[in-house]
């Protein structure tokens, strides 16, 4: 076995924006009359996509919000993500570096619960997108992390396009959380957790745990493979 694709989860990871998610949910949320701190945010709620978000937040404060009222909430949330983004970068320091840095190696994918859109947009102010095989995001799989499907569907586009079938044990995941882990672990990946949205403690799930996505190692991700 060997490495072959490296896979990214996209905010915790390469992209600073869980701030910014948080407090564009908070502002959203507050219109209906609801608070979302941040231990909740985190503890609770990091891990869904924008659908989930607020599906699981209707269901926990007894709003039975319909289908409607959910697409509506999630297309203010991402227009005002977009406001709260603009002229700042958002990338973790190193990041853009390692995304060229493992392209330049092996196939590199994105599996994410943002929007497509959200991830675009970054990727492309940065001019990072040319870097990426494929792009997997909430919209592309029917159900989000822990679930499976996103990093199975990164595999899957990974192996059409460069025209050959990848074993996902010869491909690493890149993750933040507890629930990208299980998802990336599920789905037969390899899996690094990056502790910076948790404490390493809270990844120790993972094949190999790092700081920083700086320090992501190219040779320890081979490694990985090998064994």
């Amino acid at each position: 076995m060997s490495l072959r694709a490296i896979v990214f989860d996209f905010d915790g990871v390469l992209a600073n924006s869980e701030p910014l998610h948080l407090r564009a949910y908070q502002e959203i949320l507050a219109g209906e009359g609801l608070e979302l701190s941040e231990r909740d945010y985190y503890s609770r709620y990091l891990g869904y996509d924008d659908v989930g978000v607020f599906t699981t937040l209707s269901t926990d404060r007894g709003r039975r919000w319909a289908p409607a009222d959910v697409e509506r909430l999630v297309a203010e949330k991402a227009a005002r993500l977009e406001e709260l983004e603009r002229h700042h970068s958002i990338l973790f320091p190193g990041a853009a570096r390692v995304v060229r840095r493992a392209a330049g190696a092996v196939p590199i994918a994105i599996a994410s619960g943002a929007l497509g859109a959200e991830i675009r947009r970054v990727l492309d102010r940065e001019q990072l997108s040319s870097w990426f095989t494929a792009i997997v995001a909430a919209e592309d799989t029917p159900v989000s992390k822990p679930a499976p499907e996103p990093y199975r569907r990164a595999v899957e586009l990974l192996s059409r396009e460069i025209g050959d079938v990848l074993a996902a044990s010869d491909c690493v995941a890149v993750e933040d959380s507890r629930w990208g882990l299980e998802s990336a672990r599920t789905a037969g990946l390899r899996t690094v957790g990056v502790a910076q949205t948790y404490e390493r403690s809270a990844l120790g799930e993972a094949d190999l745990i790092i700081d920083t996505i700086e320090s992501l190692d190219l040779v320890d991700l081979a490694r990985l493979c090998s064994t």
